[in-house]
């Protein structure tokens, strides 16, 4: 495993992030709010907590809402207990809604400090390494958002602040305000970014490689899209991934190319596909660690794989050349 700086930060992070919004499903197997059908439990889901440790992973990303806490509970059970604290990274995230009630989601100050020690309690750790806003509240005056982390900072709760996808402006308004401020500012971006989505290219990329911002995309596989041919078999979470049809279904034709483009060099290759699709955004410089999930144990494998596949110029060329512009989407 590779490791590289978050950002401008001095804290090594794995060249691989694992994402684990797929776990966290009750023994009984009864989905709660935030749970997705293809979701795991805690027996299921800790073989991928170890076979990350011991591939190197070292980040692990998660959030408040998935599974309404129960990932982050799976994940700090299983970290206690099979990892020392000071050698993992934990990056969660907030502002999705979390309980009944006009306060029940957000990031106002009131539900920072609220959720932050939900977090920490349910991890069952004094800090995080990464906290994340979940998305822009357009409810909320940013400065509210970005003083409250602050102090969560200042507080000892957490080491770095990130941000997950919205409109570069925002993005950075955000930076802009904390600098000026002498607040914490955001070290991390958490965008939506795949050969599948490229729109991050035209304004946020270049303005978190002008920051010195690290970039943690999620989806980096096009919610498994990228990982098989495109007349496929389903899977579960296909037919039942609500999400993934609004995010590529009016792009449909297009996307198709770009995945037979990925199969052919998949081939020639002799590789899978998910490591050729990981391989091509380890190539941008903007690109910290993909966040990638996994619900099988080849998808880890492929995904550490993809570390050390080295791609040509030409090869990138190939796989980018079919790629017809976007909507943009993932924002909300």
């Amino acid at each position: 495993m590779d490791y590289v700086n978050l950002g401008r930060t001095g804290v090594k992070v794995s060249r691989i992030c694992l994402g684990c919004m797929s776990y966290g499903v009750p023994p009984a197997g009864q989905l709660r709010p935030g749970s997705n059908a293809w979701s795991l439990n805690e027996a299921e889901s800790q073989p991928f907590f170890r076979q990350a440790l011991d591939a190197g992973i070292n980040f692990f990303d998660t959030a408040n809402v998935y599974s309404t806490g129960d990932s982050e509970r799976l994940l700090g059970r299983f970290l206690k207990a099979n990892a020392k604290r000071e050698d993992v990274v934990i990056a969660t995230k907030l502002n999705g809604v979390m309980r009944d009630g006009p306060n029940g989601g957000g990031l106002s100050r009131k539900e920072i400090f609220f959720e932050i020690d939900e977090s920490l309690r349910r991890l069952g750790t004094d800090y995080v390494d990464l906290y994340q806003i979940h998305r822009w509240d357009r409810a909320t005056p940013i400065e509210e958002t970005l003083e409250a982390l602050n102090d969560v900072v200042r507080a000892g709760k957490a080491r770095y602040l990130g941000a997950s996808s919205m409109w570069a402006w925002q993005f950075s308004k955000a930076l802009y305000l904390a600098d000026r401020h002498g607040w914490s500012r955001f070290v991390t971006m958490q965008p939506h970014y795949n050969l599948l989505y490229r729109e991050e290219e035209r304004e946020m990329l270049p303005l978190c490689l002008d920051q010195g911002v690290g970039v943690i995309p999620w989806s980096p596989l096009a919610r498994g899209k990228l990982a098989r041919a495109w007349d496929a078999e389903t899977t579960k979470r296909s037919e039942t991934d609500a999400f993934a049809k609004s995010l590529y279904a009016k792009t449909a034709e297009a996307d198709k190319r770009v995945v037979d483009r990925l199969g052919e060099l998949a081939t020639a290759r002799g590789v899978a596909r998910a490591q050729i699709a990981l391989a091509w955004l380890l190539t941008k410089p903007a690109v910290t660690a993909p966040i990638v999930g996994a619900t099988k144990l080849h998808h880890l494998e492929d995904a550490v794989a993809a570390v050390s596949l080295k791609l040509t110029a030409d090869e990138v060329a190939s796989l980018e050349e079919p790629y017809v512009p976007h909507p943009v989407l993932g924002l909300s």
